[in-house]
């Protein structure tokens, strides 16, 4: 078949495929087509270089409104930018029981949605004598294992990524606009009906809340994650919510500004559905995204589950 010069070979989002051009003039047509891992529609041989794990932190990080940020928790906690890619895992937390089952998918690329090492920071001075820490950090690097944290930078993207998986998740595209945290479902539920769907959709075995059961919602401020009691009582202030969902919060802060809302009168709900299940499918989002964008790596989401159970 005969190419044109000037033809090129499309480029996966990567930018990884490293196609080398058509060398039939100097090598002469018979052998170039004689090779197996010709493509004779492109005419191009596809060689793939292995992807490193900086240059997908670097194509994550250029989708992102601002690109790099000079002060973030997103670094690595684990292993080097150098490291070759064998496959990725996303997941909220890089546990132990993670890091086993990334071992035995060959994946040695861990996205982390939160910190690995038991704090905001991942500051790790303090724990450098604890047999908890050693072990674990003795595993990643038997293995050459890398660990990135991926929290502010999924968070700053048009939409969050982290609320658009839990939205698609929960199935309420329809019901508000990705880039808001409002959505006004249609038809209103009862607050024992909205729970049990949460449940099931995201699922979560237990959570608590506080609310007339059969109260009617419609107005939801859906708040992942752990925004905090100041910014949740004042997006509360804000939208007039009937009910609202989020990760978590401080028992003393938006808990207590709930009760004090329903003694005065007012028909406000509070479904606090726990910080992990809240943010999930954020990692299912980065798994998602990292299939459409490196589609030459497998990529695999393990849910890490919830570190608490209940009596």
């Amino acid at each position: 078949m005969k190419t044109p010069a000037n033809q090129i070979a499309p480029i996966d989002p990567i930018n990884r495929r490293r196609f080398i051009t058509n060398t039939s003039k100097a090598l002469g047509t018979a052998i170039i087509l004689s090779s197996p891992l010709i493509s004779s529609a492109s005419g191009f041989l596809n060689m793939y270089e292995p992807i490193t794990v900086g240059e997908i932190m670097d194509l994550f990080i250029k989708e992102v409104p601002g690109g790099a940020k000079a002060n973030t928790v997103d670094t690595l906690k684990a292993g080097s930018r150098d490291t070759k890619v064998t496959g990725i895992v996303t997941t909220m937390f890089a546990t132990i029981d993670v890091i086993r089952k990334a071992i035995s998918l060959n994946a040695n690329f861990i996205i982390a949605h939160e910190p690995t090492f038991y704090n905001h920071l991942d500051e790790t001075k303090w724990l450098e004598d604890d047999d908890v820490y050693r072990y674990k950090t003795a595993l990643l690097k038997q293995h050459n294992i890398a660990v990135w944290r991926n929290h502010d930078y999924v968070h700053n993207l048009l939409p969050d990524g982290v609320r658009k998986g839990v939205v698609e998740q929960l199935g309420w595209q329809k019901f508000g606009d990705p880039g808001q945290n409002v959505y006004n479902l249609t038809p209103a539920e009862t607050l024992s009906g909205l729970i049990g769907q949460v449940k099931q959709k995201l699922n979560i075995k237990m959570l608590r809340y506080i609310g007339d059961p059969g109260q009617l919602c419609k107005k939801v401020l859906l708040m992942p994650g752990a925004a905090g009691g100041k910014s949740q009582i004042e997006a509360i202030m804000k939208t007039k919510p009937d009910v609202m969902m989020c990760g978590e919060v401080s028992e003393w802060e938006t808990a207590e500004y709930v009760r004090d809302a329903r003694a005065k009168g007012d028909q406000l709900a509070l479904v606090i559905l726990g910080h992990i299940a809240s943010e999930e499918p954020g990692s299912e989002f980065m798994a998602k995204w990292l299939k459409e964008k490196v589609p030459g790596v497998k990529t695999t989401h393990l849910p890490s589950g919830n570190s608490l159970s209940f009596l």
